[in-house]
Protein backbone atom coordinates (compact mmCIF):
# COMPACT_ATOMS: atom_id res chain seq x y z
CA UNK A 1 0.00 0.00 0.00
CA UNK A 2 1.15 3.42 -0.92
CA UNK A 3 1.65 5.55 2.14
CA UNK A 4 2.36 8.98 0.55
CA UNK A 5 -0.58 11.64 0.46
CA UNK A 6 -1.19 12.63 -3.20
CA UNK A 7 0.03 16.22 -3.47
CA UNK A 8 -3.72 16.82 -5.75
CA UNK A 9 -5.57 14.90 -2.80
CA UNK A 10 -4.21 16.82 -0.10
CA UNK A 11 -3.41 20.33 -1.14
CA UNK A 12 -7.24 21.02 -0.44
CA UNK A 13 -8.37 18.23 1.56
CA UNK A 14 -11.88 19.32 2.24
CA UNK A 15 -12.77 19.93 -1.19
CA UNK A 16 -11.61 16.31 -1.70
CA UNK A 17 -13.45 14.94 1.55
CA UNK A 18 -16.74 16.67 0.52
CA UNK A 19 -16.44 15.00 -2.69
CA UNK A 20 -15.97 11.54 -1.70
CA UNK A 21 -16.60 9.80 1.89
CA UNK A 22 -18.09 13.13 3.51
CA UNK A 23 -20.21 13.80 0.41
CA UNK A 24 -23.29 13.21 2.99
CA UNK A 25 -22.41 16.50 4.69
CA UNK A 26 -21.68 18.70 1.60
CA UNK A 27 -23.20 21.88 1.31
CA UNK A 28 -23.31 23.10 -2.25
CA UNK A 29 -23.22 26.62 -4.18
CA UNK A 30 -21.57 26.27 -7.58
CA UNK A 31 -17.72 25.57 -6.93
CA UNK A 32 -18.32 25.44 -3.54
CA UNK A 33 -18.75 23.29 -0.45
CA UNK A 34 -18.79 23.55 2.59
CA UNK A 35 -19.69 21.33 6.07
CA UNK A 36 -22.57 22.53 8.34
CA UNK A 37 -21.52 24.82 10.95
CA UNK A 38 -23.14 22.48 13.53
CA UNK A 39 -20.24 19.63 11.99
CA UNK A 40 -17.00 21.68 10.86
CA UNK A 41 -16.00 25.26 10.33
CA UNK A 42 -13.82 24.16 7.42
CA UNK A 43 -15.02 25.36 3.35
CA UNK A 44 -13.44 24.61 0.11
CA UNK A 45 -13.90 25.82 -3.35
CA UNK A 46 -13.15 24.05 -6.83
CA UNK A 47 -11.15 26.76 -7.81
CA UNK A 48 -9.54 30.08 -6.11
CA UNK A 49 -11.54 32.23 -8.08
CA UNK A 50 -13.93 35.61 -7.52
CA UNK A 51 -16.51 33.49 -8.48
CA UNK A 52 -16.40 30.51 -6.56
CA UNK A 53 -15.36 32.98 -3.34
CA UNK A 54 -18.62 34.37 -3.75
CA UNK A 55 -20.79 31.43 -4.16
CA UNK A 56 -18.96 30.56 -0.49
CA UNK A 57 -19.93 33.71 0.65
CA UNK A 58 -23.18 33.06 0.22
CA UNK A 59 -22.84 29.78 2.06
CA UNK A 60 -21.89 31.74 5.40
CA UNK A 61 -24.36 33.47 7.99
CA UNK A 62 -23.01 37.32 8.79
CA UNK A 63 -20.08 36.94 11.16
CA UNK A 64 -19.72 33.89 10.92
CA UNK A 65 -15.93 32.30 10.29
CA UNK A 66 -14.72 29.12 8.25
CA UNK A 67 -10.90 27.65 6.88
CA UNK A 68 -10.23 27.38 3.87
CA UNK A 69 -6.69 25.43 2.87
CA UNK A 70 -4.72 26.92 0.52
CA UNK A 71 -3.18 30.30 -0.66
CA UNK A 72 -3.23 32.83 -3.34
CA UNK A 73 -7.25 33.77 -2.51
CA UNK A 74 -9.05 36.27 -4.15
CA UNK A 75 -10.47 39.78 -2.45
CA UNK A 76 -14.39 38.91 -2.55
CA UNK A 77 -16.76 42.23 -1.11
CA UNK A 78 -17.79 41.17 2.57
CA UNK A 79 -14.92 38.39 3.29
CA UNK A 80 -11.87 38.96 4.81
CA UNK A 81 -8.96 36.94 6.08
CA UNK A 82 -8.87 36.68 10.01
CA UNK A 83 -5.94 34.42 10.49
CA UNK A 84 -3.47 32.52 8.91
CA UNK A 85 -1.74 29.56 10.15
CA UNK A 86 1.08 27.10 8.73
CA UNK A 87 0.30 23.14 9.45
CA UNK A 88 2.01 20.56 9.01
CA UNK A 89 0.63 17.39 7.35
CA UNK A 90 1.49 13.74 8.92
CA UNK A 91 1.31 10.51 7.85
CA UNK A 92 1.52 6.85 9.51
CA UNK A 93 3.77 4.48 7.87
CA UNK A 94 2.28 0.98 7.14
CA UNK A 95 5.44 -0.59 8.97
CA UNK A 96 5.45 1.68 11.99
CA UNK A 97 4.79 -0.39 15.17
CA UNK A 98 1.60 0.75 17.32
CA UNK A 99 1.61 2.16 20.59
CA UNK A 100 -0.22 -0.05 23.10
CA UNK A 101 -4.03 1.27 24.01
CA UNK A 102 -4.34 1.89 27.72
CA UNK A 103 -7.44 -0.21 28.62
CA UNK A 104 -9.16 2.92 29.93
CA UNK A 105 -9.83 3.71 26.28
CA UNK A 106 -13.86 3.73 25.55
CA UNK A 107 -15.05 4.21 22.63
CA UNK A 108 -17.64 7.06 22.88
CA UNK A 109 -21.15 7.85 21.73
CA UNK A 110 -22.53 10.75 19.49
CA UNK A 111 -24.27 11.32 23.50
CA UNK A 112 -21.14 12.27 24.64
CA UNK A 113 -20.87 15.17 22.76
CA UNK A 114 -21.31 17.97 25.04
CA UNK A 115 -18.61 16.22 26.95
CA UNK A 116 -16.86 16.24 23.78
CA UNK A 117 -16.94 19.98 23.07
CA UNK A 118 -16.23 21.06 26.78
CA UNK A 119 -13.30 19.08 26.35
CA UNK A 120 -11.77 20.07 22.94
CA UNK A 121 -12.78 23.91 24.04
CA UNK A 122 -10.03 24.23 26.48
CA UNK A 123 -7.31 23.39 23.38
CA UNK A 124 -8.95 24.44 20.20
CA UNK A 125 -11.45 26.74 20.95
CA UNK A 126 -15.01 26.61 18.06
CA UNK A 127 -13.10 23.81 15.81
CA UNK A 128 -14.98 20.92 17.85
CA UNK A 129 -18.57 21.65 17.02
CA UNK A 130 -22.13 19.98 18.16
CA UNK A 131 -22.22 17.74 15.00
CA UNK A 132 -18.00 17.17 15.12
CA UNK A 133 -18.50 13.35 16.72
CA UNK A 134 -20.71 12.47 13.14
CA UNK A 135 -17.42 12.69 11.22
CA UNK A 136 -16.03 9.85 12.28
CA UNK A 137 -15.33 7.28 15.58
CA UNK A 138 -13.97 8.91 18.80
CA UNK A 139 -12.67 7.39 21.97
CA UNK A 140 -11.82 9.00 25.01
CA UNK A 141 -10.69 8.41 29.01
CA UNK A 142 -13.37 8.96 31.77
CA UNK A 143 -11.90 9.78 35.27
CA UNK A 144 -14.89 9.49 37.76
CA UNK A 145 -17.63 9.99 35.34
CA UNK A 146 -15.45 13.44 33.72
CA UNK A 147 -14.10 12.86 29.99
CA UNK A 148 -10.52 13.69 30.31
CA UNK A 149 -8.78 12.57 26.96
CA UNK A 150 -9.98 12.30 23.71
CA UNK A 151 -9.37 11.62 19.84
CA UNK A 152 -10.98 10.38 16.85
CA UNK A 153 -11.57 11.12 13.03
CA UNK A 154 -12.33 14.01 11.39
CA UNK A 155 -11.89 14.69 7.42
CA UNK A 156 -12.09 10.97 5.27
CA UNK A 157 -10.97 11.03 1.64
CA UNK A 158 -11.55 7.25 0.82
CA UNK A 159 -8.81 4.90 2.66
CA UNK A 160 -7.43 8.12 3.91
CA UNK A 161 -8.69 9.17 7.31
CA UNK A 162 -7.54 12.18 9.31
CA UNK A 163 -7.08 11.76 13.07
CA UNK A 164 -8.16 14.57 14.95
CA UNK A 165 -9.26 16.59 18.38
CA UNK A 166 -7.02 14.82 21.04
CA UNK A 167 -6.19 16.48 23.71
CA UNK A 168 -6.07 15.30 27.34
CA UNK A 169 -7.65 18.05 30.25
CA UNK A 170 -4.36 20.13 31.42
CA UNK A 171 -4.72 18.32 34.97
CA UNK A 172 -4.06 14.86 33.63
CA UNK A 173 -1.61 15.19 30.88
CA UNK A 174 1.40 13.37 31.15
CA UNK A 175 -0.14 9.93 31.84
CA UNK A 176 0.21 8.57 27.83
CA UNK A 177 -3.50 9.02 27.66
CA UNK A 178 -2.97 10.45 23.71
CA UNK A 179 -0.57 8.11 22.77
CA UNK A 180 -3.04 5.36 23.52
CA UNK A 181 -5.94 7.27 21.74
CA UNK A 182 -3.95 7.37 18.55
CA UNK A 183 -2.75 3.93 19.23
CA UNK A 184 -6.41 3.01 19.67
CA UNK A 185 -7.32 5.17 15.95
CA UNK A 186 -4.35 3.46 14.09
CA UNK A 187 -5.16 0.16 14.75
CA UNK A 188 -8.40 0.60 13.48
CA UNK A 189 -7.50 2.12 10.67
CA UNK A 190 -5.09 -0.89 9.93
CA UNK A 191 -7.17 -3.13 10.54
CA UNK A 192 -9.32 -2.19 7.33
CA UNK A 193 -6.66 -1.08 5.65
CA UNK A 194 -6.83 2.57 5.76
CA UNK A 195 -4.32 5.32 6.28
CA UNK A 196 -3.69 7.21 9.34
CA UNK A 197 -2.97 10.92 8.68
CA UNK A 198 -3.32 14.66 10.38
CA UNK A 199 -2.49 18.00 10.43
CA UNK A 200 -0.86 19.71 12.82
CA UNK A 201 0.26 23.55 13.71
CA UNK A 202 3.94 24.07 13.26
CA UNK A 203 4.12 26.12 16.12
CA UNK A 204 2.75 23.17 18.12
CA UNK A 205 6.16 21.51 19.58
CA UNK A 206 4.75 19.14 21.41
CA UNK A 207 2.30 17.41 19.25
CA UNK A 208 4.48 17.41 16.70
CA UNK A 209 7.35 15.77 19.17
CA UNK A 210 4.51 13.11 20.06
CA UNK A 211 3.68 12.25 16.75
CA UNK A 212 7.18 11.75 15.76
CA UNK A 213 7.71 9.40 18.42
CA UNK A 214 4.77 7.55 17.33
CA UNK A 215 5.96 6.96 14.24
CA UNK A 216 4.19 9.60 12.13
CA UNK A 217 6.53 11.26 9.45
CA UNK A 218 5.85 14.91 7.99
CA UNK A 219 4.64 14.57 4.70
CA UNK A 220 4.65 18.35 3.56
CA UNK A 221 3.45 22.21 4.83
CA UNK A 222 0.27 23.34 4.41
CA UNK A 223 -1.80 26.96 4.75
CA UNK A 224 -5.21 27.34 6.37
CA UNK A 225 -6.98 30.66 6.50
CA UNK A 226 -9.46 31.56 8.49
CA UNK A 227 -11.94 34.02 6.71
CA UNK A 228 -15.08 35.60 7.85
CA UNK A 229 -18.39 36.99 6.59
CA UNK A 230 -18.74 40.93 7.63
CA UNK A 231 -21.53 42.00 4.66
Amino acid sequence: MDYDLPERIFADPVWHALQTTHRRFAVSLGEARRYPADVAPFAAVSSPTAAAFNQLCSLMTLGESIWIFGQGHPNVPGLFVEQRVECFQMVLPETTGLPVSNNEVRKLPNESAPDMVELTGLAFPGFFRNKTCQMGSYYGVRQDGKLIAMGGERMMIDKYVEISAVCTHPGHRGKGYGASIIGQLARDHRCDGLVSWLHVNCENRNAIELYLRLGFEVVRKIAVSRFSRKI
